[in-house]
């Protein structure tokens, strides 16, 4: 028996299962296939429980520092097991909400490897290989994901050397760790440990951390880091790991060819993804995949008719929220609703390391680059009254501009919460909004948004509290 859907979406992450939803609410008979966990890496494994993790680190680094509150605190510790099992117990509580939006929305879901089996149809098998079901659909959309990147030499063997997974279900404190990787995930991970008492080395083939960012914001960081006792070396390879039982001697390489050896209690390899094409069944397909991730249209049509795809598995950004976004593009288009394409430029990327990152649209030098005359904007928390209420004075605001136009280009943001305030800039760029906008616009006192309209101000030589 072949059962038959509208719509069949192989991944139940935060592309696959909100495709799933979308696809309902328009009226379409639609199927979930997942073959591990519905929700995905970012329920499961990356984003929910990360920060999660990162909560507790911020507490625990928070019951260190009581003295500058003026109180006090005796023997500050913690229980790792208990740290784990709150960050897992986070993600459960999630990922049993998909099953609950599901349901809700009549969407049938196969617990199942999902796989294309010839036009318009799709096998689905379990953990075994045992056929479950077989399903057809005029629209498959394909949103498997990805896993960590390996490096030749560098392979994780989840004890010593570990991907995000391992790292995010320690089974002890390293006392000494390295990471490799100062992208979103690494950084944050080195975050987590060096809050939690690890002695942490950063290390970043580019010249700089957090290297997708503003120059000026990478910067920051980098110094952050360091006085905050990590050890960062950017502009290094590491070449070589020799794993002993107990630990690893990690071939250090910089930029000049010098070598030098250390060694550490675990390392965390984050250097980014690779797509899962493999066994969803491409072959004798017309979908073309570059560098492991699948080439898709505006609307995530790929080149075989009927076959789309989303999130992780195309192209860059790879974000939870470009992902869920992509997905209702694609189903809407499908429905043959009016749709605007998704702009990347107009995606904003969170890091939530201490400091936090943000970020929107162009960094300074891209703007100039695209030969944009720009006028910039900074302001610094440490002028801000509500960050120095919270103890949080280290941080700043950074605002791009047409100057011509007076388009906003960019905005780049480290500090504490500036997660919480990009999406303001972000509504601002998606509604095509200029400086004048923003200056008029009200920033309610105290707060720490009120530093975004400083910024602006600044930009246009009418800073007030600078």
């Amino acid at each position: 028996m072949t059962d038959k859907f509208d719509v069949v979406v192989i991944g139940g992450g935060p592309g696959g299962y909100v495709a799933a939803i979308r696809a309902s609410q328009l009226g379409m008979k639609v199927a979930l296939i997942e073959r591990e966990h519905l929700g995905g890496i970012c329920l499961n494994w990356g984003c929910i429980p990360t920060k999660a993790l990162l909560r507790n680190a911020e507490i625990f680094h928070l019951l260190n520092h009581l003295d500058q509150y003026g109180m006090s605190a005796k023997e500050v510790s913690f229980d790792l097991k208990k740290v784990v099992k709150r960050s897992r117990d986070v993600s459960a509580q999630l990922t049993k909400g998909i099953g609950a939006l599901m349901k809700k929305n009549k969407v049938t879901v196969y617990d199942g490897h999902g796989a294309l089996a010839g036009k318009g149809k799709v096998s689905v098998t379990g953990a075994d290989k045992k056929k479950i079901a077989d399903v057809e659909a005029a629209h498959i959309i394909l949103a498997t994901g990805a896993r960590a990147r390996s490096l030749p030499g560098l392979e994780p063997d989840g004890k010593l050397v570990w991907t995000y997974r391992e790292a995010m279900v320690p089974d002890v404190m390293p006392k000494k760790l390295l990471v490799i990787g100062s992208g979103a995930i690494g950084s944050e991970f080195a975050s987590f440990y060096l809050n939690m008492g690890a002695d942490v080395t950063l290390v970043e083939v580019m010249d700089r951390v957090v290297p997708v960012e503003d120059e000026e914001i990478s910067k920051f960081v980098k110094k952050s880091f360091e006085s905050q006792g990590m050890k960062v070396l950017t502009s290094t390879n590491v070449t070589k790991l020799d794993k002993s039982k107990t630990n690893v001697k990690a071939t250090l390489k910089d930029k000049d060819g010098k070598e030098k050896v250390e060694t550490f209690d675990r390392v965390i390899l984050a250097v980014g993804i690779v797509g899962n094409v493999e066994g969803i069944g491409l072959e004798g397909t017309k979908v073309k995949v570059e560098k492991t991730h699948i080439i898709v249209d505006e609307y995530s049509q790929t080149h075989e008719a009927g076959v789309y795809a989303i999130g992780d598995l195309t192209g860059a950004p790879w974000l939870a929220h470009k992902a869920s976004h992509e997905a209702v593009i694609c189903v809407e288009k499908i429905a043959k609703k009016d749709v605007h394409p998704l702009k990347t430029n107009l995606i904003p990327g969170c890091t939530y390391c201490r400091p936090q990152v943000a970020s929107v649209g162009l960094t300074e030098k891209a703007a100039k680059d695209k030969g944009y005359d720009i006028k910039v904007g900074r302001f610094p928390f440490i002028g801000n009254g509500k960050a120095i209420a919270l103890g949080e004075p280290e941080g700043m605001v950074k605002t791009i501009f047409d100057a011509k136009t007076g388009e906003l280009l960019g905005a780049h943001m480290v500090g504490a919460e500036v997660t919480e305030m990009i999406q303001g800039y972000a509504i601002a760029m998606t509604m095509e909004g200029t400086e004048a906008d923003l200056m008029h616009t009200v920033f309610p006192h105290p707060t720490l948004s009120e530093m975004m309209h400083e910024s602006v101000l600044d930009a246009y030589g009418k800073v007030i509290h600078m």
